[in-house]
């Protein structure tokens, strides 16, 4: 009896050691994402899912905070030999940083080596990270501006076009504000938010570039090109035309998060926001009011520019271990397979940046229930690949200064000359000092 019981535990032992080399033997991948909230549930979710799919692989996910966080953590480990992730969710004004890194492996590399079929993926989302004729990273969570607007205000006040400008939304916030008995504003007829991003999509917009030697995709930038284009006077005028509305708002930096509260809360009639951020709006309102979406408005009447994608995709770093680099890939390609895409797409508003997913069952039950989305798809396909966007290193940087020259414009009576004049200053110090220093 003791002789089998101790062949049963030598057998057990060694199952146990074999399931352990087994388990050894997993390609570990660590994956950096800048997403919180439902849509890190989703994340969890979804790399959960791709664990549980095969026993090759295993994803640790690991939050890296905001956007900005999460570039600068980046900045701080690339002066190291190895990077401690192997993919990396960043933000699109990173890209330039992170090309000029030389951290990281086109996806590219694996496109060509796996033979993926590139055609599935929205072109125009694809277009701003492609460099060359290289594509350096893989769209994931893509985004463009919406106008969100209280359509139950628009029909209470006798509103039956929606307008397409700044100036008609001006016109018409009169009809949509509210005051109470002390005569202070309840509800804007239009809540602007400080957003750096906006500045950038309104220079696209107006057909105008951001920054110069083709708005940094021939070659590096050298100097920004809103000031001499007059796309900043423009954009600087048109802040002060918002600020002296008393039928307005204004948010202080911080991106659209209390804009988005103030709409749902029916403080608000009209608010700019992310196309990321529809599926938490409808959820919010409810039946409290019917929303309404349409394009990001124009500058002025005539411009025919367009929008560009914001949001983040996925790098992939260059670690010399084939093997992790291979994982990495696949789990990339699960991220973005249809399914995923189209319930990541219901789930938080995103972009299915692969069209394959516009024929799943999820995409159509979600565009017959929520049909303000087919906006930012329209508006999307409506923008030509000349509206992609500017690359730039220091991106980050000048957007903080754009919404600090804003902020001194709406709150401390600022001119818009010279506002100009000031952000351009600062702006082309910041891009000097890095082109010294990384050309």
């Amino acid at each position: 009896m003791k002789k089998l019981v101790a062949i049963l535990l030598a057998v057990l032992m060694c199952v146990s050691a074999f399931s352990a080399l087994a388990e050894g033997e997993k390609t570990k991948v660590v994956f950096w994402y800048s997403l919180g909230g439902t849509n890190a549930e989703v994340i969890a979710s979804m790399v959960e899912s791709f664990n549980a799919s095969q026993d090759k692989i295993e994803v640790d996910a690991q939050y890296q905070g905001e956007y900005d966080d999460a570039i600068n953590k980046l900045k701080a480990t690339s002066m190291g030999e190895a990077l401690p992730f192997d993919i990396v969710q960043s933000y699109e004004i990173g890209s330039r940083f992170i090309i000029d890194s030389q951290k990281m492996v086109p996806v590219q590399t694996y496109i060509d080596k796996t033979g993926f079929d590139v055609s599935v993926i929205e072109p125009n989302l694809l277009a701003y990270y492609t460099i060359d004729g290289v594509i350096n990273s893989m769209p994931f969570n893509c985004s463009t501006p919406l106008m969100y607007y209280n359509k139950t205000a628009f029909d209470e006040a006798g509103i039956t076009e929606v307008p397409t400008t700044v100036d008609g939304i001006l016109a018409i916030a009169e009809k949509l504000a509210t005051f109470d008995k002390d005569g202070k504003l309840d509800r804007a007829g239009f809540l602007f938010s400080n957003y750096g991003w906006f500045f950038e999509q309104w220079t696209g917009k107006m057909g105008r570039q951001y920054v110069n030697n083709g708005n940094g995709r021939e070659s590096y930038a050298t100097a920004v090109a809103f000031d001499e284009n007059g796309a900043a006077l423009d954009l600087f005028n048109m802040w002060k035309k918002i600020s002296e509305s008393p039928y307005t708002s204004y948010i202080e930096r911080g991106g659209t998060s209390q804009a988005r509260a103030a709409f749902v809360a029916g403080k608000t009639a009209i608010f700019l926001a992310s196309t990321a951020n529809l599926a938490g709006v409808l959820a919010n309102v409810g039946d409290s009011f019917e929303v309404g979406t349409a394009y990001f408005p124009y500058v002025n009447e005539g411009d025919q520019g367009g929008v560009s994608t914001g949001g983040g995709t996925l790098w992939m770093v260059n670690s010399g271990d084939e093997k992790k680099m291979d994982a990495a890939w696949e789990f990339v390609q699960y991220m973005i397979n249809p399914e995923n895409q189209a319930t990541w797409n219901a789930k938080t508003g995103y972009f299915p940046i692969n069209m394959k997913a516009h024929d799943t069952e999820t995409f159509k039950e979600n565009i017959a229930n929520y049909p303000q989305f087919q906006t930012a798809l329209d508006q999307l396909h409506a923008s030509g690949p000349e509206y992609v966007g500017s690359l730039l290193s220091v991106f980050p940087e000048v957007r903080q200064y754009v919404e600090d020259v804003t902020e001194e414009v709406f709150l401390q009576g600022l001119s818009p000359e010279e506002a100009v004049t000031k952000l351009t200053t600062l702006a082309n110090d910041a891009i000097e000092m890095y082109n010294l220093t990384n050309y």
